[in-house]
């Protein structure tokens, strides 16, 4: 079922952010996997370290569940590496989906294979071709799509709720750890001992492309280091837009 012919209302949405209000996030993510069926709902990954956290929630609840990434054909070795261990770990498959190869061809025959340096606009029309029209694709399948965005990631972050209606993808978004902290993120790491990339050992903690991501200092912005020679609130590729206001805040 296209995601495109799902209807949604503040009052269903409503009714999630009450069903979840006291649910930690196992239990969010428990409650939509069985909700929505683990066909048509997934967790987009990139191999983070929150999404690493969900990926373990959800392949403890169902290993059938869908987890998938997005290979820009730019990523760092060590976010190829996080793929396997977490195959090997889980036994579960991890969806890896590409950009359409022509689009990719012609804009770097049109710009150049760097053109995300030299404005705004060309990197987010690279980012647009390498990771949103595969991820729109494969969200056009789906009915929900689970996210570790988290509120302390960035001022561009910090309304997220726990379940929202993303209207760019047109289907339900959930966010389970939106008001985790960063130590919370890193002990599940600990205790659960789930792989994760090694880059974050090195300064990166948050880790995209490879040209476009790079160490930050500490005390430095999370995504500081994302697209660093950008003005902070442009950090964002448009997988994860700041959604209109629905309902009330909260979870």
């Amino acid at each position: 079922m296209s995601s495109e012919n799902v209807n949604y209302s503040l009052e269903e949405l409503a009714g999630y952010r009450n069903r979840i209000r006291n649910l930690d996030a196992q239990g969010v993510v428990e409650y939509f996997l069985n909700h929505f069926g683990a066909g048509n709902i997934a967790l987009s990954s990139s191999m983070s370290a929150e999404d690493q956290v969900l990926t373990d929630m959800i392949l403890k609840i169902n290993k059938d569940a869908v987890v998938f990434t997005l290979d820009t054909g730019r990523l760092p070795q060590e976010t190829y590496d996080v793929i396997d261990k977490t195959r090997k770990k889980y036994g579960a498959n991890i969806e890896v989906l590409f950009p359409e190869k022509p689009e990719v061809e012609e804009l770097v025959e049109k710009h150049g294979v760097n053109l995300f340096y030299e404005s705004i606009e060309l990197r987010r029309e690279c980012c647009h071709i390498r990771k949103i029209t595969p991820l729109k694709k494969k969200l056009s399948t789906l009915k929900a799509w689970i996210s570790g965005v988290r509120r302390t990631q960035s001022i561009t972050r910090n309304e997220v709720p726990g379940v929202e209606w993303d209207y760019k993808f047109k289907l339900f978004k959930v966010n389970p750890i939106f008001d985790w902290t960063e130590y919370q993120v890193w002990d599940y790491i600990r205790k659960n001992d789930i792989p994760y990339n090694i880059l974050h050992d090195r300064g990166y903690p948050s880790i995209g492309c490879a040209p476009c991501t790079r160490a930050v200092k500490p005390g430095q912005d999370l995504r500081s280091g994302r697209w660093w020679w950008e003005p902070a609130e442009q950090k964002e590729c448009g997988l994860h837009v700041k959604q209109e206001k629905q309902v009330q805040k909260g979870k």
